[in-house]
């Protein structure tokens, strides 16, 4: 069965890009892949009415990794609409603390003292999730014709969702702000890669990033994966 996918995009302040979220139709309710920043909460609301979703018709929230532009109305929505979040144990630790670099091989002290700062995350924001989600993972009741996959680079904990129609949310693995790429904020690279290599081998239609607009994976070439 073909999923419905509305995208919402949600800005980042001061005019420093942007964040998507997708809304999908699953059964009778619905399923919100990531969820954007705080200061962009009221857009979100507003077009998560606009789109039908209501308190009690969204089935689960599933965050395909812990940054903070991608977890941070999780909190907020789950109290709101009554909705269970799930995300993978590899970047749990960042939901439950506020600290994006938790869990990941890189650091950057300053980065993790002023993102939250700017997006608006604060302790009201911060979570356990309620699914703990694993390589493999089907989704069928939740309503989606999907399995999440795991695609470690970007965070150790990155998922992708894939539906049975071949639509991939991949989170931050890659980006198309101006073409498809591999995203170039890697915590390891050679995870990364071999993420892209098992992802060639699914059969993928169409993939929908964190960031910037969807593309076909037949438009990925081999250097914009990163190939060496």
């Amino acid at each position: 069965m073909s999923q419905t996918i509305s995208i919402i995009t949600l800005p980042f302040p001061l005019g420093m890009g942007s964040v998507n979220c997708y809304l999908l139709r699953a059964g009778d309710g619905y399923v919100l892949v990531d969820t954007g920043v705080p200061n962009a909460r009221r857009t979100l609301a507003n077009e998560l009415d606009r789109l039908g979703c209501r308190p009690g018709a969204l089935n689960l929230i599933i965050l395909t990794h812990g940054d903070l532009d991608h977890i941070g109305n999780a909190a907020h929505l789950r109290s709101a609409f009554g909705s269970r979040i799930a995300m993978h144990a590899g970047d749990a630790r960042a939901a439950e603390t506020g600290d994006m670099f938790a869990g990941r091989q890189k650091s950057n002290a300053i980065v993790g003292a002023l993102v939250p700062r700017l997006i608006g995350f604060g302790k009201a924001e911060r979570f356990r999730p309620d699914v703990l989600i694993e390589d493999e993972t089907v989704l069928s009741e939740y309503g989606l014709d999907a399995r999440a996959i795991l695609i470690p680079g970007h965070s150790k904990g990155s998922i992708g969702i894939l539906t049975d129609d071949g639509d991939l949310f991949c989170g931050d693995l890659f980006e198309n702000t101006k073409q498809p790429v591999l995203n170039s904020l890697m915590d390891d690279r050679d995870a990364g890669m071999r993420s892209v290599a098992r992802l060639r081998l699914l059969g993928i239609r169409t993939v929908y990033p964190g960031h910037g607009r969807p593309f076909s994976m037949a438009e990925l070439s081999e250097e914009q994966a990163g190939a060496d």
